[in-house]
């Protein structure tokens, strides 16, 4: 028999059944004190005969045993098992995330790319069961995870992901978009999103409203974008040459990239989707949640047992009726 528990620590209450026992027994024996000092041995049974000791003693049993009945109930046994058809219910959300150089600014610790991560990480432990992918993108755009359901193959991608996750440097937001686009696998609409994180430095015209506008209006994938950034200095880029920390250098002047969110905001716009800026991961998914339908991903089926703390719950209750109607009195013999 396959037996699992749901509370498995409500078990350790049984060890209330043998501490009950003792105090049952510590009264019993005082009670013989207290009727030694009142009288002789030899005269109890005249003075108290209807009282029955092993009456007393089998109550006691009685609630012993309900206890550890109730203990076993409280920690939720199941056994025997069953099939149950679930159907998941959520969104397809696929995160194109820009790896390009700028994103290695440090004006969000530890830097915008890491913590862009970060925050992804955080969003999947609130999802209700969405589809997640991942597409990694600076001049060129990589599929990096499938539309999956399995968050923890999902994590391990996004952990792999650093700024040689693509093949050409730059960044391409139009692309992206299409790019992202096309990792959907059906062509139902009204429950895709796209999420565009990026710093918003596009260094090419690669028309991303235009790609944003056409992929709502053709496909029902809305897109959001998150800036990532400081808007008014922004922060340098750290490199590493011959093993040493530098800053990223154009013409010999240090290269500091700042947010440019008035791109993204046009991108979200023509996207139906909405614009953030630096945050939380958790707060955007509530409201992708809101304006993006959800539907029927898939039905499997799933092992239940069956839960038998109503066998336990029951025994304990009809042990407790009958201590209370068992009298102590012996029984009247005619």
């Amino acid at each position: 028999m396959d037996l699992r528990f749901d509370h498995k620590e409500m078990l350790h209450l049984i060890w209330l059944a043998p501490l009950l026992g003792a105090v049952y027994l510590w009264g019993f024996s005082k009670k013989r004190q207290a009727l030694a000092r009142f009288a002789t041995l030899n005269l109890l049974p005249a003075l108290i005969p209807s009282i029955s000791h092993n009456r007393q003693r089998v109550r006691a049993l009685l609630v012993l045993i309900a206890c550890a009945l109730l203990a076993m109930a409280m920690s939720g046994p199941r056994w025997g098992m069953y099939f149950r058809d679930v159907h998941r219910r959520g969104i397809d959300i696929v995160f194109a995330l820009d790896v390009s150089r700028s994103m290695l600014a440090e004006d969000i610790l530890p830097n915008r790319l890491e913590r862009a991560k970060l925050e992804i990480k955080d969003m999947i432990q609130v999802l209700p069961g969405d589809r997640i992918g991942l597409v990694t993108f600076a001049g060129s755009s990589t599929k990096t995870c499938p539309l999956t359901n399995n968050y923890g193959a999902f994590r391990l991608s996004l952990d792999d992901v650093t700024t040689r996750s693509t093949t050409r440097g730059g960044t391409n937001l139009g692309d992206a978009i299409r790019f992202a686009a096309d990792c959907f696998t059906d062509k139902v609409k009204d429950h895709k999103a796209i999420i565009l994180i990026t710093d918003g430095g596009e260094t090419e015209e690669s028309y991303a409203v235009e790609a944003a506008l056409k992929v709502y209006e053709e496909h029902g994938i809305r897109v959001f974008t998150v800036g990532f950034g400081d808007i008014s200095e922004g922060a340098r880029i750290p490199v590493t040459q011959n093993g040493r920390r530098v800053y990223l250098q154009f013409e010999d002047q240090e290269v500091w990239a700042k947010l440019d969110p008035s791109l993204l905001q046009s991108i979200a716009a023509a996207g139906d989707g909405g614009y953030f800026h630096n945050t939380d991961f958790r707060a955007i998914h509530d409201y992708v949640q809101k304006k993006v339908q959800k539907q029927t991903h898939e039905t499997e089926q799933k092992e239940v047992r069956y839960a038998r703390f109503q066998l336990f719950a029951w025994a304990a209750f009809l042990l407790l009726m009958l201590e209370t109607l068992l009298s102590d009195r012996k029984a009247n013999r005619t």
